[in-house]
Parts: structure tokens; sequence; C-alpha cells
């Protein structure tokens, strides 16, 4: 962090850094799992899906530069082993053993929901205090707001399907 950055932030650096590196951490892992997710589904769908799982998967990536650009910008140093990452994260990595489609949502929709309670603490934290980190934040936890309701969406979608298949059968 800059100098005069240093002198007027309000808050403690070191703790910040520590959560930006599990924040860190939980976007390896999301970006993981939605890449491995995206390459292992299978079931009603999937074409729609996967390109968007694709998608999600290049943004979690995208918050991954971001944040550890501001540990460093702010004088940390950012997770350097991949061992770490389940160290440091709160939000779990769910193996994709079973690859139907809608597992693999809802595996994706409990990560996307960690990932809001995570930004909306590193918001909380720098609000009024760390401008720039405040406004990462809000960037990142608009996107996992938006991946939580494409999610949403999927899900609805094929409860929807399976309801018309139902009547279908009667």
């Amino acid at each position: 962090m800059g100098q005069k950055a240093v002198d007027i932030a309000k808050l403690d650096v070191d703790k910040l850094i520590q959560m930006l590196n599990e924040a860190l951490a939980e976007e390896w892992l999301a970006y993981y799992q939605y890449w491995i997710g995206a390459r292992m589904l299978e079931g009603p769908m999937r074409s729609e899906i996967e390109p968007e799982l694709l998608l999600h998967a290049t943004e979690e990536l995208g918050h991954a530069e971001l944040v550890a650009d501001r540990i460093i910008q702010l004088g940390g140093t950012p997770l350097l082993n991949p061992d770490q990452w389940t160290k440091f994260a709160r939000c779990d990595y769910e193996e994709p053993t079973d690859p139907y489609v809608e597992e693999i949502l809802k595996q994706n929709l409990n990560g996307e929901r960690c990932a809001i309670e995570r930004y909306q603490e590193i918001a909380d934290y720098t609000d009024g205090k760390d401008h720039a980190t405040y406004q990462m934040a809000i960037t990142i936890l608009n996107d996992e707001l938006e991946h939580e309701h494409d999610i949403e969406d999927f899900l609805a979608d094929l409860e929807r399907l399976k309801e018309d298949i139902k009547k279908l059968r009667l």
C-alpha cells in the first residue's frame, strides 16, 4: 500500500491481508470446481449449462487476479503454494464425484453463497476505511450474486423440466 494509503487506512492491514488470502484460496478452488465440473457434466441442459459454468470459472480466475494484486498493493504476499488453498479457504471444494448436472449446480451454488458471505465481510471491514479494497470487494460481490442467480435459474429450469416430464407420464 502506498504510504499515504497506509497513513489514512483505518483498519488492521495484516488482518485484511489474511482475509484477502483466504478469499484468494477460495477463488482458486471455485475456479477449479467450475472448470472441472463443466467438463464432467452429464444430464439435461448440459449444452446450455456447460458454457455458463466455464464463463463463471473464467470470472473466478479474474477475481483471483484482482485479490492477488490487492494483497501485493497492501504490502502482503499472496498464497504461494496450492497446498495452502484448502487450509485458508472457508468455502469448501466439493469434488464432482456425481457428474449429474443438478448435483454440480448445487455444489457451485454452495460455493457462491460462501463467496457472497466472504466479500460482504470484506466490504463491511473496509467500508469507509480502505476505498480501493472496498470497491474491489463490491465488484466481486456483484459478480458472485449474479452467479448465484444464474445457478438458481438453472436449478429452477431443471425442476420445471422434471415436473413437465411427470405430467407427460400421467
